[in-house]
């Protein structure tokens, strides 16, 4: 089995910066994903990005504008999500995801989850 844990989530003031990593092991699998949750709202896919292979392309949503990266560092097993100029409506939970597909873009491509980090950016 696949397992992933989240880390690099906490309270950063608006304008501020966060590196969530993710670590993986286990089986292999094609590639990560980043969603985020806020209460009362549904799992929302925030970017992917294939693990194996240099050339593995990286797909973000719409609303990351730029302000999210996706990286991935093979030898350690983590993928990254940079999150620079940091706004309240930012805040949830994120999670990373694998899965057995080369591009996945919907949570139901993945296969396994790590237990969320929370993110909270204050006024």
């Amino acid at each position: 089995q696949v397992q992933l844990a989240e880390s690099g989530g906490g309270l950063v003031q608006a304008g501020g910066s966060l590196r969530l990593s993710c670590a993986a092991s286990g089986r292999t699998f094609s590639s990560v994903g980043w969603f985020r949750q806020a209460p009362g709202k549904e799992r929302e896919f925030v970017g992917t990005i294939g693990w194996s292979g240099s050339g593995s392309a990286i797909n973000y949503a719409a609303f990351v504008k730029g302000r999210f990266t996706i990286s991935r560092d093979n030898a350690k097993n983590t993928v990254y999500l940079q999150m620079n100029s940091l706004k309240p409506e930012v805040t949830a939970v994120y999670y990373c995801a694998a899965s057995q597909l080369v591009v996945a873009l919907q949570y139901y491509d993945y296969g396994y989850w790590g237990h969320g980090t929370q993110v909270t950016v204050s006024s």
